[in-house]
């Protein structure tokens, strides 16, 4: 994984509850990027202390003045930099070491956790995927989202191509796989596709959740204590995908990957949510039995099979558990797993051991 921008170290700095789970373990374990987030949060305190004003609270500040304590805060730093005897930058030098900014980090960091855990609790983390048969029947029955509260799109993942591997690195963070070897009929220089961190907050509404029981004859069972009004947020991503087209024109090959799925919960935890939500009427009996059946400690990503178009099956990736996918004539197929919070797939009109062999191949 590349180093997150300065941006993001900022970030950190700024907002920490903001900066998504792989960014802030990535730094928690990297000197470098200790080392740059210690000098972003010298930099916030000089700003801060540089703009902060001389007068009263009430009184707007003197954004001139402010500027002149800035620049000559900046000037006079440089100025004993240079001048400073050897045993004061020996000791500076030390300050800004990646053992002693670790520890100053550390504390950060944690930090960033104890706020975000004020308000959100993490309730869902990808670390496995398993499939879900579902019926046309079952499509046409799930309720609308609306009817049990409200959803509000935080953030779109903007998708977009871009002219190569690196760039699509350098927006995405993300190591982008390298295919060694193409199968039969794939051949050429991929395109590249990459899309922004998704992110979508579901506040649920036990009124509304209620009128769309009624109106399909039913009663709504009364919700656990917390969950009217308590919001779940799910993000997702960045990610990147790797496009060879076939002869046709179709994509002939597809190479994805992208920051596994994650779930907040302002306060409830994942068990009381899902036990409720799969008991609500209108939910197909038998897609609310598969789910049951998925372990309760909210780490498996259902991934839906349409019944009759596709099977699924499983094969081992590098020593993950995969699950391949494969269309009902044997045209399509496609593997996908879970490998440290990010998800990789692997799909295209090809046969399930040439995609499994596409995947066993790649390299970064």
């Amino acid at each position: 994984m590349r180093h997150p921008t300065e941006g993001t170290l900022r970030r950190l700095v700024d907002e920490p509850a903001g900066v998504p789970d792989a960014d802030r373990e990535h730094v928690a374990g990297c000197a470098t990027c200790l080392t740059g987030l210690a000098a972003a949060q010298r930099d916030a305190t000089a700003v801060s202390a540089a703009l902060s004003p001389d007068t009263a609270a009430d009184t707007a500040p003197d954004t001139g003045a402010a500027w002149h304590r800035l620049s000559s805060a900046v000037t006079l730093d440089e100025r004993r930099r240079v001048a400073a005897p050897d045993p004061v930058r020996r000791r500076r030098a030390r300050l800004r070491s990646p053992l002693v900014a670790a520890v100053g980090v550390v504390a950060l960091l944690a930090g960033a956790g104890a706020a975000a855990a004020a308000d959100w609790l993490q309730v869902f983390r990808t670390e496995e995927i398993a499939p879900v048969t579902v019926t046309q029947a079952d499509l046409v029955a799930l309720p609308d989202l609306s009817a049990y509260g409200t959803a509000q799109v935080l953030e779109e993942p903007d998708v977009r191509p871009v002219a190569d591997a690196a760039a699509a690195e350098d927006v995405t963070g993300l190591a982008v796989p390298r295919v060694d070897e193409l199968p039969g009929g794939v051949g050429g220089d991929p395109s590249y596709q990459v899309g922004d961190r998704a992110a979508v907050e579901f506040t649920f509404s036990a009124e509304r959740a209620a009128q769309a029981a009624a109106a399909s004859g039913e009663t709504l069972p009364p919700p656990p204590a917390g969950l009217d009004g308590g919001r779940f947020r799910l993000t997702a991503g960045p990610g990147v995908a790797a496009v060879w087209t076939s002869g046709s024109g179709a994509p002939g090959l597809v190479v994805a990957r992208v920051v596994a799925p994650t779930a907040e919960s302002s306060g409830i935890p994942f068990g009381t949510a899902r036990d409720y939500l799969l008991s609500l009427p209108g939910l197909p009996e038998d897609l609310a039995a598969q789910l049951r059946s998925f372990s309760g400690d909210g780490t498996t990503l259902p991934l839906p099979v349409p019944a009759g178009l596709a099977t699924s099956s499983t094969a081992d990736v590098d020593g993950e558990e995969a699950t391949v996918l494969t269309s009902r004539d044997g045209s399509v197929a496609g593997v996908v797993w879970v490998t440290d919070g990010v998800v990789t797939a692997v799909a295209g009109s090809l046969g399930a051991d040439e995609v499994l062999a596409v995947a066993r191949g790649l390299s970064e």
